[in-house]
């Protein structure tokens, strides 16, 4: 039993007897006339296969508590041999999902798999089952689900089926890290760590905030990351008091400071790292006085990182000692105009997805991995600064796995000299 055999084991304890599971690899988006946007593997795909490959469906049944599993995958086409190679072959993945060749089809098979599976067909063994579960993931409110499209004939077909989610409990199993998962993840964050290391150097030189996105994606490229784990913020003065500014294309200017929120990807896995860099190699005193403000509250949080504590309580503690720190900067008199100048929470899970997901609804436990990542914005004086690191939670504590990332201020001032 592999580890993602493993995981559909930890899966199938907990779904409902009688019931099939169907879930789709997805897709490349289309971007314009025969272009697409690069695919990525549906993450709740991904983590129950180990599989990568487009348009494959998995298939898990559970009756009278035994467990099958099926997977249906493309066939390649001479066509598809000429233009884009072989397909993942039968043999491919078995190994990595560790599911029987035997059990593994091809895609154009499904359909009637299913009806004989729901019309007591002879030769297959099962009964026709009661529940059906798909990954009822959405984006927005107004949106719909990937699945009801992926399996639109099945829930117009088999109308007897009663439809439930079965994200509800892979996000469950997915808070959880393995060890493997974990040195993944600690992969990411040495490359992160490198790549960091490369933009200061490259400040002495660089115009530009794209310049600096093109130097990380380099550099964590050349250290065997898949890419970027997230969309690289790279925002001087200003532009660093936008959240999610990923425009990148302002000019650097000496005396602004430089927001670096990024990350690497190996293995799937991304870290999530922020640190604020002075452009001149050098922090003024104000520049100074509120970078150690948020470094506080980012150390002192992730002190504070330990099992059983809520989120609400995570988000509290940090957003007092901010209160506690504008004050002191003249920046606020009263409590409530915190939110002027921090507006977002103090992290969030991360994993296969940089905003993983996740039940912030539960306390914090042993395997969980959480970014802390106070900040403060204050768009009149064009500073925005955040200090962000990636915490494992472990049975006492915590670990700090971005720990030797440098970022305290005389240490980034002493790299940049």
């Amino acid at each position: 039993m592999n580890i993602f055999s493993q995981r559909r084991t930890n899966l199938t304890n907990k779904l409902l007897d009688s019931s099939v599971v169907v879930l789709d690899s997805g897709s490349a988006q289309h971007k314009t006339t025969d272009q697409f946007f690069p695919y990525i593997p549906n993450r709740n795909f991904y983590y129950l296969t180990g599989i990568e490959e487009e348009n494959i469906k998995l298939m898990i049944l559970k009756q009278d508590n035994t467990i099958k599993e099926f997977l249906f995958i493309v066939e390649t086409t001479d066509f598809m041999r000429q233009w884009v190679g072989e397909a993942m072959s039968k043999e491919e993945a078995s190994s990595k999902s560790g599911i029987p060749v035997s059990n593994i089809m091809y895609l154009t098979s499904f359909e009637n798999y299913f009806r004989s599976m729901m019309t007591y067909a002879r030769g297959l063994g099962v009964h026709p089952p009661k529940h059906l579960y798909l990954d009822l993931y959405r984006y927005k409110q107004n949106t719909l689900p990937d699945s009801l499209t992926q399996f639109k004939e099945l829930l117009e077909n088999y109308k007897e089926l009663s439809v439930l989610n079965v994200n509800e409990y892979i996000s469950y199993l997915r808070m959880f890290k393995t060890t493997e998962e974990i040195e993944y993840l600690k992969k990411a964050i040495t490359i992160t760590n490198i790549g960091l290391n490369r933009i200061m150097d490259a400040l002495k030189v660089r115009t530009n905030e794209h310049q600096i996105e093109a130097d990380f994606l380099h550099e964590i490229t050349l250290q065997g990351s898949q890419g970027n784990s997230f969309n690289t913020i790279a925002a001087n003065g200003v532009n660093a008091t936008v959240l999610h500014y990923e425009d990148n294309n302002g000019d650097l200017e000496q005396g602004n400071l430089l927001l670096c929120d990024l990350g690497a990807l190996y293995q799937n896995y991304g870290s999530d790292i922020t640190r604020t860099y002075p452009i001149n190699g050098t922090y003024t005193d104000r520049q100074k006085a509120i970078y150690n403000a948020v470094l506080r509250a980012n150390k002192e949080s992730i002190a504070f990182v330990k099992p059983g504590i809520t989120w609400k309580e995570l988000n509290d503690f940090a957003k007092n000692i901010l209160i506690e720190e504008t004050k002191k900067l003249n920046l606020i008199e009263n409590d409530i105009e915190i939110n002027k100048y921090y507006y977002h929470s103090i992290g969030h899970f991360l994993g296969l997805d940089v905003h993983d997901v996740g039940q912030y609804n539960h306390v914090l436990q042993e395997g969980m991995v959480i970014t802390i990542e106070p900040g403060l914005y204050i768009k009149e004086e064009g500073i925005g600064i955040r200090i962000e690191d990636d915490i494992l939670i472990t049975k006492d504590g915590c670990i700090n796995l971005s720990e030797e990332i440098i970022k305290e201020t005389n240490d980034i001032e002493k790299y940049m000299s």
